[in-house]
């Protein structure tokens, strides 16, 4: 696989300012970039809703550091929202990170920007989430709903007895020396576009960090993947799946499930597509940045190509349409 050529080949990606991918093969990691800004595997990007897989990993590393199993119910771990809990009671953490709560979706975004950036306001945004009640048994359907990773972010910081963010510098972006990631834009961030046009920086509200709040690069997102790899119980509980056979997809915790045990997402802000995939049988990795939202289709038939000689499946349908 020469990862440059495939990157060529796709039209979808001729006018896009800044593109990079890699891949990691059995230890083996390959990069490659293209467009009219200079980029390199640390350029930092933008990258949504890839933000969630970061969000599940360190709050299933600390439930267990301290021994609390996925299935306890949420309410339990979080005290501080007991008297506001209308969803629910029985509601477990691996309920909310496979996005099968069956949470009344209501919580919209600028309801939980406007509840500013102090250090209390995700709890806040947490509140308005349970306080919604739930529309559906848990476990019933699965949805894709930005207020489960609310809850999420808010388990996370009180069981660390920090801050979500120090909580996941503790126990993510730490142990895995992920130097370029993090929510400040450093001085290498790389500008989104809309067609022809620089889209001016925009600010990215605190409450919803732990849906989508993340910079990060093509090296550090490889190296997220080499570890989840090499922690094969983290790994196994990610990806088994937490939704139906009538399900729209296969979901196990923040991951997207394809038909030979793949694991991708894909997500999007103005200005920014990020799309990922994993092949844990085959010890296989691989990323897609861009600075252009409409690149998705053209990112997805990259990644379905670099994995399909290991796999044969034909997977760029199914990254296309994730529903981040």
């Amino acid at each position: 696989m020469n990862l440059q050529e495939l990157m060529d080949e796709q039209a979808g990606l001729r006018d896009v300012p800044a593109v990079v991918a890699g891949s990691v093969v059995a230890g083996a990691r390959t990069t490659a970039a293209r467009g009219s800004v200079a980029v390199t595997a640390d350029s930092c990007f933008r990258i949504a809703s890839l933000t969630k897989i970061f969000t599940c990993a360190g709050l299933v590393r600390v439930l267990r550091a301290e021994g609390v199993p996925l299935d306890t119910p949420a309410v339990e771990l979080l005290p501080g929202l007991a008297q506001d809990w209308r969803a629910d009671k029985g509601l477990t953490v691996e309920q909310i990170l496979g996005q099968v709560s069956g949470l009344r979706e209501s919580v919209d975004a600028a309801t939980v920007a406007a509840l500013g950036s102090g250090d209390g306001a995700l709890l806040e945004a947490a509140r308005l989430v349970v306080r919604a009640g739930n529309e559906r048994e848990p476990g019933e359907r699965w949805s894709y709903y930005n207020g489960n990773y609310f809850l999420a972010g808010s388990l996370l910081a009180v069981l660390s007895g920090t801050t979500y963010e120090s909580a996941l510098q503790e126990s993510v972006l730490a142990p895995w020396g992920l130097a370029r990631t993090g929510f400040a834009t450093s001085a290498g961030s790389i500008t989104g576009w809309k067609g022809t046009a620089e889209l001016p920086p925009l600010g990215y509200p605190r409450t919803r960090r732990p849906s989508g709040g993340l910079w990060s690069s093509v090296s550090d997102l490889l190296t997220v993947g080499e570890g989840l790899l090499a922690d094969r119980a983290l790994l196994e509980e990610i990806r088994r799946p937490r939704t139906r056979s009538d399900d729209p997809m296969a979901y196990g915790l923040g991951w997207a499930l394809g038909p030979s045990g793949q694991m991708y997402l894909n997500g999007r802000l103005p200005g920014y597509r990020a799309a990922m995939v994993l092949v844990p049988d085959r010890d296989y990795v691989s990323v897609a940045l861009s600075s252009q939202e409409s690149a998705l289709p053209a990112l997805a038939r990259l990644l379905s190509d670099m994995q399909q000689p290991l796999t044969g499946d034909d997977i760029a349908e199914a990254v296309d349409d994730f529903a981040a």
